[in-house]
C-alpha cells in the first residue's frame, strides 16, 4: 500500500495501527490529508514520528478532522510554572492522570461521544509514561456467537465520577482540575455494541467509564464488562506507544479504547490533547 502514497504506510504488528513517515503533517495537502483520512478509517491510529507540532499546528491538523470538542488541553504533571506536581495523593489533576490508566474511551460521558483526538508528545520520561490502544472492532469480531447475542441489545452508562471515584477521586470546588466531564447531567447510556458510522463495522463500547447495565445486578454488570475489557485487551489487538519528543497520533475514538501506563512521577511528562468533536447524530446518546 505505502507505494501509492508520497508518504509511507508501515502498519504495526497488532490488528490496527500504522506508522506514516515521509511527510510533514503541518504542511499537508489537501489530496495526501485524503489519503490520511482513508487511512485513518482503516488503521484507526496512525503515528508520525518527529512531527514537533506547535500547539497552533496541532490544533490546525486536528481542525481538518472535523469540529473539535475542545481546542487542546494539557495531559501533563507539570503545573504552569514548570514545577511537578506532588503524587502525594492530594492533587486532582495526579488523580485524573492515574484514572486514565485504566482503559477508556474519551467522552463517553459526554452527551456526544468524542470522534478522535490528535495527541502530542513535549517532555517524555526516560521510563514508563507509554500509551496503549486497543482494538475494539477485531474485540468484537473474535468474541464467540453466544456472547455476541447476549450482548447485542444490552446498554451501560456511563459517568466520570463513577471512573474517579474508582481512584478515590471526588471533585471538589475550586481544585485544580478544571472539571471537565464533572457535569450535572444525568449519565449517557450507551450500546455495548456500537456500529461505526463511517466504515459501518461493529465494536465493543466498554471501558472504564461504564456501569450499571440496566437488568442487571451491580456485581453482575461489573462482572460482564470486566470480562469483555479482559478479552478484549489482549494480542494482538494492543498496541502500546514508547514515545519521543515531537512524535504524534491520530486515533479513532468511535472503535478504540487508550489508557496511560504509570511512570515515576517524580519525572515530568508533558502530553498535549486536542479533541475531535463527535457527530450529534451517530454519537449522541440521551441519558
Amino acid at each position: 500500500m505505502s507505494a501509492e502514497h508520497s508518504f509511507n504506510v508501515e502498519p504495526l504488528a497488532a490488528s490496527f495501527g500504522a506508522k506514516i513517515t515521509g511527510l510533514k503533517l503541518a504542511d499537508v495537502g489537501d489530496v495526501s490529508f485524503s489519503e490520511l483520512y482513508a487511512l485513518w478509517l482503516e488503521y484507526a491510529l496512525l503515528i508520525f514520528p518527529g512531527q514537533h507540532l506547535s500547539n497552533d499546528e496541532q490544533i490546525a491538523f486536528a481542525k481538518r478532522f472535523g469540529k473539535l470538542e475542545f481546542d487542546l488541553a494539557p495531559i501533563s504533571n507539570v503545573r504552569a510554572d514548570g514545577t511537578v506536581r506532588k503524587d502525594d495523593n492530594t492533587d486532582d489533576v495526579i488523580k485524573v492522570l492515574k484514572g486514565n490508566m485504566g482503559w477508556h474511551v474519551d467522552s463517553t460521558y459526554m452527551p456526544v461521544q468524542a470522534k478522535g483526538a490528535v495527541f502530542t508528545a513535549h517532555v517524555v520520561p526516560d521510563e514508563g509514561g507509554n500509551t496503549g490502544w486497543a482494538d475494539m472492532r477485531a474485540a468484537y469480531d473474535a468474541l464467540d456467537a453466544r456472547t455476541k447475542e447476549k450482548i447485542a441489545d444490552l446498554k451501560a452508562y456511563h459517568s466520570l465520577y463513577f471512573s474517579q471515584a474508582k481512584v478515590g477521586h471526588k471533585p471538589e470546588a475550586g481544585g485544580d482540575y478544571s472539571g471537565y466531564g464533572f457535569h450535572e447531567q444525568k449519565p449517557p447510556l450507551r450500546p455495548l455494541v456500537k456500529i461505526h458510522p463511517e466504515t459501518q463495522r461493529p465494536s465493543l463500547l466498554i471501558g472504564r467509564h461504564a456501569y450499571g447495565i440496566p437488568g442487571y445486578s451491580e456485581a453482575e454488570s461489573e462482572a460482564l464488562l470486566d470480562q469483555l475489557a479482559d478479552f478484549a485487551c489482549q494480542p494482538p489487538r494492543i498496541y502500546h506507544h514508547a514515545w519521543q519528543p515531537g512524535d504524534a497520533v491520530v486515533w479513532d475514538n468511535r472503535c478504540l479504547m487508550h489508557q496511560a501506563q504509570p511512570w515515576d512521577m517524580s519525572k515530568p511528562r508533558i502530553m498535549y490533547h486536542a479533541r475531535i468533536a463527535g457527530d450529534h447524530v451517530s454519537e449522541f446518546a440521551a441519558a
